[in-house]
This record gives structure tokens, C-alpha cells and sequence, in this order.
């Protein structure tokens, strides 16, 4: 299997202390290089770019059904190992996180079961992360 190189990913924010206490204080995400309007986080050894702008509109343009739930689109997110997923949706419980969609396991049964859980940043970004019992069997599974 090839090695996957890291994602490099530019989001908008409205406020940049509310993404640090986001991104860094609540899931973690060490920072990296920074400025007044820019910081840059490891999402699960991604590099994640937070950008201030000024009259910032809502981010969820709509949601599409997935599995009975209505997911946010657009979104974007990390796919972990299962271990780790449980301790993030853990601790995004423990913190009275609002989910969009809560923590559960989506296609139970079929090919591409997954756990999966969705929630917004302060600026509405909305993110999904996942994981499967065998990543590199069901990622993909049709």
C-alpha cells in the first residue's frame, strides 16, 4: 500500500481565538506557524489553515440524506483509527459538544460500515470524522 502524504486544507473563520479554543483547546490540534489573521493547526498530521474573514456568511450550504441522517454539506473531516475516534467523540461528549450528527455507526452490516460523527466550528464549518474496524477494506468498499 502507498503511503498517503498529508492534506493541506484553507478554511474560513470569524474569529481567530475561537478557532484556536476550537482546534487547539478542544480537539487537540497542536499549532503551528501563525500570524494576526492565519494560524495553522495538525489535524491527525494534516495541515489546517484557519483564515479570519471579515463578514463571514454561515458555511453549511445544505444537507444531503446519508444513511437517515441529513449531512452537512460541504464538510470535511479525518478518517482515524477506531481507538482514536472513540476517544474523540469521548471527549466531545464529556465537553457538551452540539453535534449535528451524533456519534453512531453508519451502513451497520455492509461493506463500508463506519463510525461517524458530525459538529461545526464557532464559524460553521462543518466537520465529519470516521473510522472503520479495517480502513483499508472498507474506505473504498463498494
Amino acid at each position: 500500500m502507498r503511503r498517503l502524504t498529508p492534506f493541506h486544507l484553507a478554511i474560513p473563520v470569524h474569529d481567530i481565538d475561537a478557532a484556536r479554543a476550537f482546534y487547539g483547546g478542544l480537539l487537540g490540534c497542536p499549532e503551528g506557524r501563525s500570524a494576526e489573521r492565519w494560524v495553522d493547526f495538525d489535524l491527525y498530521g494534516h495541515q489546517l489553515v484557519v483564515h479570519r474573514v471579515d463578514g463571514l456568511a454561515p458555511r453549511v450550504a445544505g444537507d444531503n440524506p446519508v444513511d437517515g441522517h441529513d449531512v452537512p454539506v460541504p464538510h470535511f473531516g479525518v478518517v482515524l483509527e477506531l481507538p482514536d475516534w472513540h476517544a474523540l467523540a469521548d471527549r466531545l461528549r464529556a465537553a457538551g459538544v452540539d453535534f449535528v450528527i451524533e456519534p453512531h455507526v453508519r451502513f451497520a452490516g455492509q461493506p463500508g460500515e463506519q463510525a461517524t460523527l458530525f459538529l461545526l466550528d464557532p464559524s460553521g464549518n462543518a466537520l465529519e470524522f470516521k473510522a472503520f474496524a479495517d480502513i483499508d477494506g472498507q474506505l473504498f468498499a463498494t
